[in-house]
């Protein structure tokens, strides 16, 4: 049975109530808000504490030296910049916002360069030898460095991942055509419109037949939309760029973000389906996606026809279930980042799991997950790449699978 659009009314309004009863004072949630913040700077300023005191010990030089002041003060911008990022903008908050980022990856490496060398010069110590501190430090140190560095080329470094996709009752239409996926372009602070320049300049190159932006766009701050997505007015593509808004669009009201996506021609999916050439492109905002009941009645209001082959595009990679239980043939998403810089690759991929990055399956539907164009906060990768996703789509039985490169 497919759900009237009386019954998705009905999902959004229960959902609302919901959040609404959950947020009963307002003064209590400030107050859960200023107490994360001090938790957050808290534990920053600890690491920041931690790294200095090693370099201190293993170099030599007096305990809490003037020069300490800097990192942390770089720590508190980051969260400061941030908070003001959503409700001003101007040369110099963007330029603080950029080096307090990198020095939060900058930040991440040291502290696993401290835990590397207390593991290594403790050891030594327990065994009657005199390792020379200096040395280890140097060292180890000098890694974190070069992790850094590569982090920031790695991360402007856009590469082509290619993946072929087999696709039930693919119309003679798509047989052999390619779509691009796009998402996590992140622009705001740190990404600007000549990187939006790049990514258009990059799918002009790839020529594929659709574009499909899975959301984040923009990076939820304070800036000028139409200016920064302005690239994508050059763009043509013969099936047509479809867009859907992720968790960064939804901080607040994702109205202007989706009104300036729309002036450029891409059209915008609001919870519905498109067809285009018999292939159902279905397009549901975070917002509703992240609830599952909510996700469950728009893709019921679609009333998809389980006999032609459908792609959902949605930010996150969650709920595959009710995808699969849609008869969705193909989900497209991104959000992850892959985890972006080491170790966190690791732990989004147990909070993802398989559906982390790639292409995986559930049952009969299809899950390509990217890691995403841009970068959010640290402008880093380490261990994961920025990438557009070229997918060729094949009839069922043809084709070899994925690739890459």
């Amino acid at each position: 049975m497919n759900a009237p659009a009386s019954q998705i009314d009905s999902e959004l309004e229960i959902r609302a109530s919901a959040l609404e009863s959950n947020s009963s004072d307002p003064r209590i949630t400030c107050a859960r808000i200023a107490f994360f913040l001090m938790v957050i700077v808290g534990l920053l300023l600890s690491v920041n504490w931690f790294v200095c005191h090693t370099w201190n010990h293993f170099w030599g030089t007096p305990a809490m030296p003037l020069w300490q002041i800097i990192p942390s003060l770089l720590t508190i911008s980051f969260v400061v910049t941030t908070l003001l990022g959503f409700h001003q903008t101007n040369s110099l908050l963007r330029f603080v916002y950029r080096v307090s980022a990198i020095w939060l990856g900058v930040l991440s490496f040291a502290f696993f360069a401290s835990v590397v060398c207390w593991l290594i010069y403790a050891p030594l110590m327990l065994f009657g030898l005199s390792p020379e501190p200096r040395s280890i430090a140097l060292v180890v140190f000098g890694l974190a460095f070069l992790a850094t560095v590569y982090g920031l080329v790695n991360a402007a470094w856009i590469r082509v991942t290619r993946i072929t996709v087999n696709l039930p009752n693919l119309p003679e239409a798509w047989r052999g055509r390619s779509a691009a996926l796009v998402t996590d372009l992140h622009l705001g602070n740190v990404r600007g419109r000549p990187f939006t320049r790049r990514v258009v300049a990059g799918l002009r190159r790839l020529q594929p037949d659709a574009v499909f932006i899975s959301g984040d766009m923009f990076d939820g701050t304070k800036a000028d939309l139409d200016w920064l997505v302005a690239p994508w007015s050059k763009l043509s593509v013969p099936r047509g760029t479809y867009f859907v808004t992720g968790n960064h669009e939804e901080f607040t009201s994702r109205n202007k973000f989706v009104d300036a996506i729309g002036r450029t021609g891409i059209r915008v999916l609001n919870n519905e389906r498109g067809n285009v050439d018999g292939l159902q492109i279905v397009g549901v905002h975070d917002g509703e996606a992240d609830e599952p009941q909510t996700l469950r009645a728009v893709l019921q209001s679609t009333q998809l026809n389980d006999r032609r082959p459908s792609i959902l595009l949605t930010h996150q990679p969650s709920n595959p279930a009710i995808a699969a239980e849609a008869g969705i043939s193909l989900q497209l998403s991104g959000h992850t980042h892959g985890g972006q810089i080491w170790p966190w690759s690791w732990v989004a991929a147990l909070v993802h799991g398989r559906f982390n990055y790639g292409l995986n399956r559930l049952g009969e539907l299809q899950v390509i997950t990217s890691s995403g164009v841009g970068t959010w906060g640290m402008p880093m990768r380490v261990g994961t790449k920025s990438e557009i996703v070229l997918i060729r789509f094949e009839a069922a039985g043809e084709g070899s699978g994925e690739y890459r490169q």
